[in-house]
């Protein structure tokens, strides 16, 4: 009895081992790829480029994701995640859910200057992975934030009581539309300023309506 034991405790050792060696590979590889990504886009990327940067074989590569296309993927996820909680955090520094929802708008539009946002998200983001799933990714991550801070902000009485779902639409659309235009500008951060001053008003015309 004592040698089965003993047995499966090694069985189960190397297994750990095993799951710890794939974990580590995987966060090479995302590390790897969300530099290159960021520094030459999607299409300046080679394979041979990843493996060499990860410190990892390409067929590590093709034992974690599928191919290049998957690997950009989980980037682009882990992106879009790291945004949401930096968009949450900014949000959550503020006391009034008027206040919370410029700050999260704001947050949004200063990670547009940010290369990996910019690149991954905003610019390549589209191309490679089809309107359809990034649109479907971005959602994932965004829609909840939004409908939660217009839900407070109509609770609170900042907004008039229109239906939630196409104004939380509205509102992503044209935050990933600043965000692009942001992204692609030459002068990127007055780009910033000019559409955080468009959002203000637009909000700040709807909550003016209710308080006629």
């Amino acid at each position: 009895m004592s040698r089965v034991r003993a047995g499966n405790g090694r069985r189960d050792a190397r297994g750990s081992r095993k799951e710890q060696q794939s974990k580590a590979t995987q966060v090479r590889l995302l590390t790897a790829a969300r530099e290159l990504f960021s520094e030459r886009g999607f299409a300046g990327t080679a394979t041979e480029d990843l493996v060499a940067r990860a410190g990892v074989t390409r067929g590590a590569l093709y034992h974690q994701y599928a191919d290049k296309k998957d690997l950009f993927r989980a980037v682009f996820e882990e992106v879009e995640r790291d945004l949401g909680e930096r968009i949450a955090l900014a949000a959550a520094a503020e006391t009034t859910p008027w206040e919370q929802i410029r700050a999260g708008a704001r947050a949004l539009l200063e990670a547009s200057l940010e290369p990996a946002v910019r690149r991954i998200v905003l610019t390549d983001g589209p191309s490679v992975l089809g309107w359809e799933e990034w649109r479907r990714i971005d959602s994932q991550y965004a829609y909840g934030m939004v409908r939660t801070a217009l839900e407070a902000n109509v609770e609170a009485g900042n907004l008039p009581q229109h239906p939630i779902e196409p104004l939380a639409h509205l509102i992503i659309g044209a935050l990933n539309e600043a965000g692009l235009a942001v992204a692609a500008s030459r002068t990127p951060a007055t780009t910033r300023d000019e559409f955080m001053a468009t959002l203000d008003g637009v909000l700040g015309a709807l909550r003016a309506s209710v308080r006629r």
